[in-house]
């Protein structure tokens, strides 16, 4: 039996979430799934360049694990850029450090700590506030992780 995966620390959601080649109808194309884990690692890889170890550190998990999550990640982007496919970031085993937030009345987006609450448009005054980590079912559950990940005790 497989050993449960544990939550992988992904510094804030994903502004977009789905990929397609220019001209070729969403129906037509297979979709490639990115997990927001191999998402983050791409980032802290090939964006940032940080090392394996340093990456690794930065999503709690083992540098063996990162060089595995890596891999997999890279082979996913090829298939998407090659065969055409529909790339889709979906959900994970994660937490957020940080969140995206956009205001559906003025379109204003935001970033803040995810321990962070606002009810509020710091634009406009709206209300009408979406959460990018909300759209992957995260909010209270990152706040408590992080604040747990940061003093080292166990949720």
């Amino acid at each position: 039996m497989a050993r449960p995966k544990n939550n992988r620390i992904v510094y804030e959601p994903p502004s977009y979430t789905e990929f397609k080649p220019v001209g070729v109808p969403v129906k037509s194309l297979e979709e490639i799934q990115l997990s927001l884990d191999e998402f983050e690692g791409i980032r802290l890889a090939d964006l940032l360049g940080m090392s394996h170890e340093e990456a690794a550190n930065e999503m709690g998990i083992s540098r063996s694990t990162f060089s595995r999550l890596i891999v997999k990640s890279r082979k996913k982007i090829a298939n998407f850029f090659f065969y055409g496919k529909l790339l889709v970031v979906t959900g994970g085993n994660i937490h957020f450090r940080q969140n995206i937030i956009k205001c559906a009345d003025c379109g204003h987006m935001f970033k803040i700590d995810i321990r962070t609450k606002i009810t509020t448009c710091s634009e406009c005054g709206s209300s009408n506030l979406l959460s990018m980590a909300g759209n992957f079912g995260h909010g209270e559950c990152c706040r408590v992780a992080y604040l747990s990940y940061n003093t080292k005790e166990k949720i």
